[in-house]
């Protein structure tokens, strides 16, 4: 990704964005069709088809004036709506999910719709004049300012069924499932191209940070280019997500570089203030993982959500499995010029069943399900250490179980294996 493709996904990310171009787009139609008036194009529809056109310049205001206060009226209620639905999916769910539910695409284009209908009946109620020819009145940009807002009366009742949909806890699993599950597949198809060949980064030069924030990315045309042109190897040691402060100890370069050449090194650096999702798919682990242990508090009490959650992140967890321990950067012959560190999956699975075990330990169907979970796992291991892995964490889980857990035949039901109704 270059830097072009950067400042763009970033600004496609805000909410906006679409907004802004479809709100562009009804001033543009407005304007157009204050050239057709000109061109008079309301009496030549006044001839051949009359009952379409509104020739009386005080009904066109007011029915422009209503409409327009209608549509601002209409907005006001689904953003409000909306704003309610967001504090409730952060207090039952995650906060960690309102982001993914603001930048939804189809919500950004029904407030661009709703914003550009009513910026564009505002121009043609201005560009209305007062006389007493029947032909000056803009009928036919009324009829099209009707016909606008019957479809945004369309889009309002879609808006609220997607998002009473989008809310559900079942949709939010899903869908931060799929965004994980097509990054992991994305990577290993990536990976079955590339060779794993790369030195080792003994004795190089440690380049130091400038910069404090959450590392989301590189510009990888950009380091590529920079490492081919200097003839450099470059490792980190540092991995997305990580919360990165200056003066850090961060990359490693085969070779000692200037001054210049670390400043543009670190200028590939992806570094946001606040968490994002981005190309890291760590973060969809840690979502599921906290909408599951966020269900299993007394509060909300719905062990069923912790099931399904678990259910998603086994999927998820095969898919890791798959995966290097490190990310390579190649150029276009297929030489790795830089090396970037991963989570493991020793590491995930640890986080995952760190953050399950304190609240579930007590809850034989959430417990029998994280078991199962890791023997599932476990029949589908690539190497040892996954193995290995998995090992240690059902002997943890069943050490926490047996503490918190006092009934005999709940533990024996455990032991053998039993499956939940979930």
């Amino acid at each position: 990704m270059n830097r072009i493709k950067n400042i763009f996904f970033r600004v496609r990310s805000k909410i906006a964005f679409y907004p802004t171009i479809i709100s562009t787009a009804g001033i543009l139609v407005a304007f157009i069709l204050m050239y057709l008036e000109q061109q008079h194009i309301s009496e030549y529809l006044m001839d051949i088809a009359p009952v379409l056109v509104i020739d009386n310049t005080e009904t066109a205001r007011t029915l422009l004036s209503t409409l327009i206060g209608g549509l601002i009226s209409l907005m006001v209620f689904s953003f409000s709506m909306v704003m309610i639905l967001l504090n409730q999916a952060s207090s039952n769910f995650s906060p960690r999910v309102l982001p993914g539910i603001i930048s939804d695409e189809k919500h950004q284009i029904v407030l661009g719709l709703y914003l550009a209908v009513i910026l564009y009946n505002i121009l043609i109620l201005v560009s209305i004049e007062p006389t007493n020819s029947s032909y000056q009145t803009p009928g036919f940009s009324v009829l099209i300012a009707i016909i606008l807002t019957v479809i945004c009366l369309a889009s309002f009742i879609y808006f609220i069924h997607h998002i009473s949909q989008s809310i559900q806890v079942g949709t939010i699993l899903y869908s931060v499932h799929s965004k994980t599950k097509e990054k992991l597949v994305k990577i290993i198809g990536e990976e079955t191209k590339k060779s794993l060949d790369f030195p080792e980064a003994n004795n190089w030069t440690c380049l130091l940070l400038d910069t404090t924030g959450y590392f989301q990315g590189i510009l990888k045309d950009d380091l590529v280019n920079i490492c081919i042109e200097n003839e450099l190897k470059i490792a980190f040691v540092i991995r997305k997500g990580q919360f990165i402060m200056s003066n850090q100890e961060g990359i490693l370069v085969s070779k000692p570089t200037s001054e210049e050449i670390r400043s543009k090194i670190l200028r590939t650096l992806i570094i946001s203030k606040e968490e994002g999702t981005g190309e890291n798919y760590i973060y969809g682990f840690r979502q599921i993982s906290e909408i599951g242990i966020k269900a299993m508090s007394p509060g909300i009490n719905d062990p069923g959500t912790a099931l399904n959650s678990i259910d998603y992140l086994t999927e998820l967890f095969t898919y890791l499995m798959q995966t290097n321990g490190f990310e390579y950067l190649t150029d276009v012959e297929g030489n790795n010029q830089a090396r970037i560190i991963r989570n493991t999956f020793a590491e995930v699975l640890y986080n995952v069943l760190a953050t399950y075990r304190p609240y579930c330990s007590h809850d034989i169907l959430v417990t029998g399900k994280l078991l199962n979970m890791l023997k599932s796992l476990g029949e589908r291991t690539v190497n040892s250490e996954q193995s290995e892995a998995i090992r240690l964490e059902t002997d943890n889980l069943k050490g926490d179980m047996e503490k918190s857990i006092k009934n005999q035949r709940d533990l024996n039901q455990l032991r053998e294996g039993f499956h939940s109704w979930s």
